[in-house]
């Protein structure tokens, strides 16, 4: 059977009305929010119909959402959308603690190749 994007409303009604009330984005207005979700679910969709043999799922993801298909044992497959949890200071925490880290190693090899040399 092969699915629409429309055959998904009830799920995308429910995720418009959840990110408008609950999720704080800069990015994206909720008009944005929804072109994104249907274009996520048709991708979704395609992943669904185009999978292998014995492979339950499509998916697909941007940075804010994953679109999930799921077999069911009807016809219709289950639709998750769920949000994903990001923040644009996590990026920095990670950038300075990988920083911190080059820096300590960089210390460590001056330190071993201090101890290497003869004096």
């Amino acid at each position: 059977m092969a699915f629409q994007v429309d055959d998904f409303q009830s799920e995308i009604e429910q995720a418009v009305g959840n990110y408008d009330r609950f999720i704080i984005c800069i990015d994206k207005t909720p008009e944005d929010f929804l072109r994104g979700l249907r274009s996520l679910l048709k991708k979704a969709i395609t992943a669904y119909a185009d999978r292998g043999p014995g492979l339950r799922h499509g998916l697909a993801l941007d940075r804010h959402v994953t679109v999930m298909l799921s077999q069911t044992e009807t016809d219709r497959p289950h639709c998750g959308i769920y949000f994903n949890l990001h923040s644009p200071y996590q990026r920095q925490v990670q950038l300075s603690r990988g920083l911190a880290t080059q820096q300590h190693q960089h210390q460590d090899r001056r330190d071993t190749t201090a101890r290497t040399q003869p004096e």
